[in-house]
């Protein structure tokens, strides 16, 4: 299908393909990755024909139709779906000769291709494709110059999408889509009927369509059977091998110059000598193993934490001018908490977000905050409203007056700017260095509650790691709004639902969500739990996966028993918190002395009392189905 061969091209002084070669077949759907600036979008621009090679040969079966989400976002009059329906070339081209078409052997030619393509059925496809990525039916009528400019990527994405082209070419496709949308476009890719190439750097994502990974390292392209989880497998043995030859080679060279040191004047064995001394020369050294290093990425915690709850709303209200886009909250947020907050963009996650960071203040009802309350707030705008001309550096001493030259820079170097790097303007950051200063500015005062808002766009997968340790390690309350559902599955505890013009607890995990979302964007029926259908239990998936699939039964085994031990935690957690809220209540003087602050309790314990029947009833699930998968 694609064939690379002996590919060289260089970026000013730098060498990012150095005769790389690589070959994909039909049908492949391979995964994209490599570490930030390593050319992975270069490959994509020169597979198109948007720049040439230096060197070497790319080359595509002929007629292969290529598809590709430009970088400009598209704009016009045009409807959403018309626009959609205008990515099929060759209907448009039909339809228009069906039009003025007046021989009957032209038209029956015409209406049979139609039928072939699947012409008439078309708007229905591109409307399903539409509401997948976000766009109900009245959306789908409105023009493109209506919308901003991530949702009119959304739009480009879908038109490339329904094109459905021979080999897909996708760029970071989820930065610009929220969970559910993320959601259903791995279910749509995993069962993508052509070649597709995927940049991501969403574990799940990978793990769930890739049937290849395709890596770029150091100018080499390598091609790897499986998903990013086996991907990683077999890199750990590369490299192990790759260590335990490079010293065995060593101990032989050693051995060759010893016996040469030794015996060379001796004219007994100088012949021997020789012999060993062009057996050393013939002998080159393997190549040596450099790790990319991934800095750590530090979130600083508070100096002296509160009492909680350290935010508590009384049917409280949120908006913009005289428009309401929140109502009817009562929640209460402890000192220790990860909420994660679900629910499609546009539903107000983001103004929720700003009212917890003191950014809005409530139209009506009651915010209360503790005292002393410290918040630190990332958003993804925060990233683009960086100062070009600014360095790390002096971000840093304008956060630090009056401090000394060295504490500012190892200030800077704590957030992974060392050395030169401190005075490296910001216009000529790589956007995941951008994340870095704007997440250390965030954080830069150790914040009671960090609030995170898709922080994760800019980060490569290492750095997602790093991300993911540095809030399990952070010791304030974290509520984090994100599309990658691996980063909310390893930091958060509790869920909380934005929809409805409200906010309130999600009875359920992000598996529960996922099957909600995508039931709902196919059009299926669903309710969440406690109504009429229950959801649908996990261990279905989990055992189909054992028998076969993406992912082999001893893998899946590993995952349900980190998935309990999880549970076993949050059940420790929750109880924990709940028997805190019950010896405050407990107290004969707590309504009397502050009546308020006892109601405030009082409805805590109610939803941690939730929470907690919620995560028991997760850990009961899991354990059945621990039973069931053999060790």
């Amino acid at each position: 299908m694609l064939a690379i061969n002996d590919l060289t091209f260089r970026f000013g002084e730098r060498v990012l393909f150095d005769k790389a070669a690589v070959s994909l077949r039909a049908r492949m759907r391979a995964g994209f990755v490599g570490c930030n600036g390593a050319g992975k979008t270069t490959l994509f621009r020169l597979v198109a024909g948007e720049i040439a090679p230096e060197g070497g040969t790319i080359s595509l079966p002929a007629r292969t139709r290529l598809g590709r989400v430009e970088q400009e976002a598209p704009d016009g009059e045009a409807a959403l779906v018309d626009f959609v329906l205008a990515a099929d070339t060759e209907r448009a081209a039909l339809l228009e000769r069906a039009h003025g078409a007046t021989d009957p052997h032209e038209i029956a030619d015409i209406q049979t291709r139609l039928a072939d393509i699947g012409a008439h059925a078309a708007p229905a496809r591109a409307a399903a494709i539409l509401f997948g990525l976000g766009f109900d039916a009245e959306a789908q009528t409105r023009p493109l110059s209506a919308l901003s400019g991530g949702w009119r990527m959304r739009v480009a994405l879908a038109a490339v999408l329904f094109a459905e082209p021979e080999l897909l070419l996708l760029d970071e496709p989820t930065n610009y889509l929220d969970l559910e949308g993320t959601l259903w476009l791995v279910d749509y890719l995993a069962r993508y009927p052509a070649s597709a190439i995927v940049i991501s750097h969403d574990r799940d994502l990978l793990d769930a369509v890739a049937t290849h990974i395709l890596h770029l390292e150091r100018g080499k392209l390598s091609l790897y059977r499986g998903n990013y989880s086996a991907f990683e497998q077999q890199r750990r043995a590369a490299r192990a091998l790759e260590v335990w030859a490079g010293k065995k080679q060593e101990r032989q060279r050693r051995h060759l110059q010893s016996f040469v040191d030794r015996f060379r004047a001796k004219a007994t064995k100088a012949r021997q000598a020789q012999s060993r001394l062009k057996l050393l020369a013939k002998m080159e050294p393997l190549a040596a193993i450099i790790d990319d290093a991934v800095l750590p990425i530090r979130l600083p915690s508070p100096q002296k934490p509160l009492s909680p709850p350290i935010i508590a709303f009384d049917d409280a209200s949120v908006g913009y001018g005289d428009c309401i886009v929140l109502s009817r909250l009562s929640l209460s947020l402890s000192n220790d908490d990860r909420i994660g907050l679900l629910g499609a963009n546009g539903n107000g996650k983001s103004t929720f977000a700003k009212l917890l960071a003191a950014r809005l203040s409530p139209r009506s009802g009651r915010m209360v905050c503790a005292p002393k309350l410290e918040a630190g707030f990332f958003a993804q705008h925060q990233i683009d409203d960086l100062n070009p001309n600014d360095t790390p550096y002096s971000v840093f001493a304008a956060l630090m007056p009056g401090a000394a030259e060295m504490r500012i820079r190892a200030r800077a170097a704590q957030t992974g700017f060392s050395g030169a790097r401190a005075q490296t303007r910001v216009e000529h950051l790589s956007g995941g260095e951008k994340a870095r200063l704007a997440l250390g500015v965030a954080s830069f005062h150790g914040p009671h509650l960090l609030i995170l808002d898709e922080p994760t766009n800019h980060l490569d997968i290492d750095s997602r790691q790093a991300l993911i340790e540095a809030i399990n390690e952070h010791e304030g309350a974290v509520v984090l709004v994100s599309h990658d559902r691996y980063l909310l599955e390893a930091c958060v505890d509790r869920l909380w639902l934005v929809e409805g013009g409200t906010v309130r607890a999600f009875d359920g995990d992000i598996d529960d969500y996922a099957r909600l979302a995508l039931a709902k964007a196919r059009g299926e029926p669903g309710r969440e739990r406690g109504e009429d259908t229950p959801v649908k239990p996990a261990a279905p998936r989990l055992q189909e996966k054992a028998r076969g699939g993406d992912c082999n039964g001893r893998r899946d085994a590993g995952q349900l028993r980190r998935k309990l031990t999880a549970a076993e935690q949050k059940v420790e957690k929750f109880a924990g918190l709940l028997a805190r809220v019950d010896l405050a209540l407990a107290d004969p003087t707590a309504f009397s002395r502050n009546p308020r602050q006892a109601a405030r309790l009082a409805q805590q314990r109610a939803e941690l009392a939730q929470t907690l029947a919620g995560a028991e009833q997760r850990w009961l699930e899991l354990a059945s189905q621990a039973e069931t998968v053999p060790p």
